[in-house]
């Protein structure tokens, strides 16, 4: 029996990790849940799985779920010092990091260093604090076991491979809801637009970064970080299909790829059962039924999203946080209709351009640096 923490149970990875401890309740127990704000949800899931704590960020939110459990053994926590508190639970073996931005950054690296593995979906961590993560990830021993369907398929595709012959790693994006439009054509896009993914469904802040291409930016950066490539090493390639995940290209001209339909449940389960394989209910992948598959280069004068991304990881230290940050806050903006779609990847630049890189930023400047992008946006939009 597997003892899991789940960070971020209310959202949609949270909540398909969770289908996958249903179906599976004699090989997997949760011990801890966090989320957000929504109580409700969480309740929920508290009365299902039997947590022994849960975790929620705000005051207000912890105070009413604990008037509502109080009939159950569950302790209830909140914010910061409460993620810490179940990232390190002595009984637990894996810690599944789905919350949505920077504030993964901390428990993740205090479930490390408390020898946890960590099957990871908050690419936030990674992207910011990758030079810190990926050592300590090394010094500890333990696995980071990636969720992103991207990159579980390039971890399944680098399987019984050495690493050293890898020529490069060929990372697919689907192209969003406004693949092939010009920039022209995107100007007066709504959020309900954007919001219209073709393949996915996701939350609101990673389906908007998926019609930008910002979410692709990330995770190219993500990929450097955890398969130990070069931004020149990584290349995007758009596949509306969504049925290869991504591939590898070997030094011998090789391409080894991961497909499959479009399922989180696949990576979330296999991080889960790592190395291990076992049967999933749902729909499977019919090559008759898809028939063909498409392969398009990325357009990077549309989509500068994407090319501030490659940008901001080949000048590395504190970069890469500038544009998640400025990105964090632009699309919370657009959301809200305060700015235009386009108006996203102004705000990258202009941050990108106002900001002094710090190299090798510890977690205090990482977050010091959250900070000041917020405030510069906030003074100019």
């Amino acid at each position: 029996m597997k003892k899991i923490v789940v960070m971020g149970s209310t959202g949609s990875i949270g909540t398909q990790t969770l289908d996958i401890v249903r179906a599976y309740p004699d090989r997997l127990c949760v011990v801890a849940l966090a989320a957000g704000s929504n109580v409700s949800k969480m309740e929920e899931q508290i009365r299902e799985f039997a947590p022994r704590y849960a975790v929620m960020w705000s005051q207000k939110a912890a105070a009413e779920l604990k008037e509502r459990v109080k009939d159950l053994d569950v302790k209830v926590l909140c914010g910061m010092d409460g993620l810490m508190q179940i990232a390190v639970l002595p009984e637990s073996e894996i810690v599944v990091t789905a919350m949505v931005g920077m504030i993964g950054i901390r428990p993740t690296i205090a479930a490390i260093e408390a020898g946890k593995d960590i099957a990871l979906a908050n690419k936030e961590t990674l992207v910011t604090a990758g030079h810190i993560i990926m050592p300590l990830v090394e010094k500890m021993g333990v696995s980071l076991l990636p969720v992103d369907s991207e990159h579980s398929a390039i971890f399944q595709s680098l399987n019984g491979e050495p690493r050293n012959r890898v020529k490069r790693i060929l990372l697919t994006a689907s192209g969003g809801p406004f693949r092939g439009r010009t920039t022209l054509q995107m100007r007066d896009v709504t959020v309900a637009d954007a919001l219209k993914h073709p393949n996915w469904t996701m939350g609101q802040k990673i389906t908007i970064d998926s019609a930008t291409m910002v979410n692709k930016g990330l995770e190219v950066m993500e990929a450097g970080w955890l398969f130990g490539v070069s931004p020149q090493e990584i290349t995007v390639v758009v596949h509306p299909e969504s049925i290869v995940h991504s591939m590898v290209e070997y030094v011998d001209g090789a391409v080894i790829a991961q497909m499959g339909v479009p399922d989180m449940k696949l990576p979330i389960q296999y991080a889960l059962f790592y190395p291990d394989r076992l049967p999933m209910n749902g729909q499977k992948l019919d090559l008759f039924e898809v028939s063909k598959l498409t392969f398009e280069q990325p357009n990077m004068e549309t989509f500068r999203g994407l090319k501030l991304a490659y940008d901001a990881f080949q000048t590395g230290g504190s970069m890469p946080t500038v544009y998640n940050a400025a990105n964090e806050r632009a699309v919370a903006m657009f959301l809200q209709n305060k700015i235009k779609f386009l108006d996203i990847y102004d705000i990258i630049e202009a941050a990108m351009g106002e900001h002094k890189t710090i190299q090798n930023p510890d977690v205090s400047q990482i977050l010091e640096t959250e900070k000041w992008c917020y405030e510069l946006i906030e003074s100019r939009w």
